[in-house]
C-alpha cells in the first residue's frame, strides 16, 4: 500500500533526536508506510535502510527503491534481525536507528488483518503474515494462560472473567472471527457505556503476544546497540506502558543511570561499562497540537540516546513472568 502522504506520529521529534547528516546511513526498523524515511531522506543527503516484516510494506519500499535510487534499500523481517540485514546490503554499522512501535492504523483499517473489531474479519493479528494466528492461541491455549496474556500484556483487570468465557464459548464451536471474539469477551467483561469497548484490552494482549512484540523490542534494542557505530543514535516511540517500560530501563541500564543514591537507597553501580548517553532522562510527549489532530500520538511516547564506543552489554532477553513463552502457542499448532 502506497502513502506517500502518510505522516508517522512526532515526526519532527524523531528527525530532531536522530540528527540525519550528509553521509549517514540510517535504520527504519519500522518501515511500514515509509513515512519516518521521507523525512530522513530529505533532511539530509543520507541513506535509510528500511526493514519491516509485513509483507505489505513491499510496494511502497519498490516505489521508493526506484523513486530515491541509491538513497534507499529495503530489508525483509523483523527489526530483531537488522545486524543480518544491515550485513546483506554491504554495511557493517550504521549511524541511527529509528523505531516506531505496535501496530500501525494502516494495518488496521484493513479487516482482512483481524486486528481490530471496528469491522468483522478473520481473527488474525499477525504482523508478519506468517506463523500462528490469533485464532490458534484463543481456541488452543489453556484458561491461565489466556488470563495471563489478556492481564499482563492487555491490562484487563477482568482477564479471568473473559478468558473462561473463551473456553466455554470455543467448546461449541472454535471462535474464528473478530466480532465473535470481541462478542464473547464483552458480554463477559462489561462496561460503562461511552468508554473504550470491553474487548479493547483483551484484544491487545493478544495482539502483542500473537506477535512477540515485547521479545521482538529486547531483542531489537539490542541488536541496535550491536550495530549503531559511536555517536550513533537510537529513538524509539512507544505508544504502551510495557514498551516504554521496557525501553526505559534498557537505556537507564545501558546509561549507567539505574537510579539509587539517596538516604533511603543505595546507588546502584552499573556491572559493565555505559554504551549509551541518554539524550534525556525523561520521555517526550507528542505536541498538544499533534495529540488534537491525531488521535493515536495521545499516547505516544519517544525516548533516544547517543551510542558511545565501549562495547555492546551480552545478549540477554528475559520473558514476562507469568505469561507463555510464543513457543508455547508454536506447539500448540504443530
Amino acid at each position: 500500500m502506497n502513502d506517500a502522504s502518510h505522516v508517522p506520529v512526532m515526526l519532527d521529534e524523531v528527525l530532531t533526536a536522530l540528527q540525519p547528516r550528509d553521509g549517514g546511513l540510517y535504520v527504519d526498523g519500522t518501515f511500514g508506510a515509509g513515512g519516518y524515511t521521507r523525512g530522513i531522506l530529505g533532511a539530509a543527503d543520507c541513506r535509510v535502510l528500511g526493514i519491516d516484516r509485513d509483507p505489505s510494506a513491499r510496494e511502497t519500499a519498490d516505489l521508493m527503491t526506484t523513486a530515491y535510487k541509491g538513497r534507499f534499500a529495503f530489508g525483509f523481517g523483523p527489526f530483531s534481525m537488522m545486524e543480518d540485514i544491515i550485513e546483506v546490503a554491504g554495511s557493517s554499522g550504521v549511524d541511527g536507528v529509528v523505531l516506531d512501535l505496535g501496530v500501525s492504523s494502516m494495518q488496521i483499517d484493513q479487516a482482512e488483518r483481524g486486528f481490530s473489531f471496528q469491522k468483522d474479519g478473520p481473527l488474525d493479528m499477525r504482523m508478519s503474515q506468517s506463523g500462528p494466528t490469533a485464532a490458534d492461541a484463543v481456541n488452543h491455549l489453556e484458561a491461565n494462560e489466556l488470563a495471563a496474556i489478556f492481564k499482563i500484556y492487555g491490562e484487563e483487570r477482568h482477564a479471568r472473567r473473559a478468558a473462561q468465557a473463551i473456553i466455554r464459548a470455543r467448546e461449541i464451536e472454535p471462535i474464528t472471527r473478530t466480532l465473535a471474539l470481541a462478542d464473547i469477551i464483552g458480554k463477559a467483561v462489561g462496561g460503562k457505556p461511552g468508554r473504550i469497548h470491553p474487548a479493547t484490552r483483551s484484544f491487545q494482549g493478544l495482539r502483542i503476544y500473537v506477535n512477540d512484540e515485547l521479545g521482538e523490542l529486547v531483542r531489537g534494542l539490542q541488536a541496535a546497540e550491536r550495530v549503531l557505530r559511536p555517536a550513533g543514535r537510537l529513538v524509539v516511540v512507544t505508544f504502551h506502558s510495557l514498551e516504554d517500560r521496557i525501553v526505559k530501563t534498557f537505556l537507564r541500564e545501558r546509561g549507567g543511570l539505574m537510579g539509587g543514591g539517596s538516604r533511603h537507597q543505595p546507588e546502584i553501580q552499573p556491572e559493565r561499562e555505559p554504551s549509551f548517553s541518554l539524550i534525556s532522562k525523561k520521555a517526550q510527549a507528542a505536541s498538544d497540537v499533534e495529540a488534537f489532530e491525531n488521535p493515536r500520538a495521545r499516547s505516544a511516547k519517544l525516548r533516544a540516546a547517543i551510542r558511545n564506543e565501549n562495547p555492546a552489554w551480552p545478549r540477554d532477553e528475559e520473558g514476562f513472568a507469568g505469561v507463555p513463552p510464543y513457543r508455547r502457542l508454536e506447539e500448540c499448532v504443530q
